[in-house]
């Protein structure tokens, strides 16, 4: 028996031995290096460590669009998306990820980021035999017209003059114009927020998509509400506060 547990001994030295000179003594394991942040060129980490906390794990949708929508994916290109990313859009919480624009990602991690986006979310037919209006229009708004249309198409849920309803949001609220660009206003009109359970630009009015010329001019209606100075607290559109009294004492 004490044969035995020697044998068994040696044995196991042996094959921690052998374990050990796999690689020469001093150097690192293979797999063990740690890439550089500009080397990594895994999708996985590089959208939940620069994507996610805006547009939700996996995409699903958060503070901003959902990236794994299919019918935004149906009506942005490669070249919008990559653009967005590595240079942001201006006067909006979405900043410039390329190295370039001042960001921290080179060309190659952007160009993975566009390219796996739309691999992995994409779906080929969403949009069947409908014509959907173009991601970026040509058209010229008018707000006029807009107010008109935002009445027939969103006011059911979003409430009058866009103050928020039972089913939605505010979105004329002046901080939130602030922080949106009149392109992220209308790509939402198209694609709706399907994590949010609004609609795309067919389903506003069952039977009746909005036209491109219409979802324009609700952008440009929803555009010329936006306030100078967002946040104030006393703003133009708010009533002046009483003033204390100087004599009254403060309890």
């Amino acid at each position: 028996m004490k044969a035995f547990r020697h044998l068994y001994a040696f044995a196991s030295l042996a094959v921690i031995l052998v374990a050990g000179c796999s690689a020469p003594h001093g150097e690192p394991r293979r797999g063990s290096e740690v890439l550089a942040p500009n080397e990594v060129l895994d999708f996985g980490p590089l959208f939940s460590e620069n994507c996610a906390a805006c547009h939700g794990p996996e995409g699903r949708g958060g503070a901003a669009i959902a990236l794994a929508s299919p019918v935004y994916l149906a009506i942005a290109d490669d070249a919008s998306i990559r653009k967005a990313i590595a240079e942001g859009v201006r006067a909006t919480a979405m900043p410039a990820f390329a190295q370039s624009a001042g960001g921290m990602l080179t060309d190659a991690q952007i160009d993975v980021l566009t390219k796996e986006i739309r691999s992995r979310w994409s779906q080929r037919g969403i949009l069947d035999a409908a014509s959907a209006p173009p991601y970026m229009s040509k058209l010229t708004g008018d707000a006029q017209r807009g107010e008109a249309a935002y009445k027939t198409f969103c006011e059911s849920c979003h409430g009058p003059f866009g103050r928020g309803g039972q089913k939605a949001s505010a979105i004329s609220d002046e901080s939130f114009l602030s922080l949106v660009s009149d392109q992220s206003l209308r790509t939402i009109v198209i694609a709706g927020r399907p994590e949010l359970g609004a609609p795309d630009w067919r389903g506003n009015l069952p039977g009746r998509p909005m036209t491109d010329q219409e979802i324009t001019d609700v952008v440009a209606w929803l555009a010329s509400r936006r306030v100078e100075n967002p946040g104030q607290p006393y703003s133009a559109t708010n009533h002046t506060q009483p003033q204390e009294s100087t004599g009254a004492k403060r309890k």
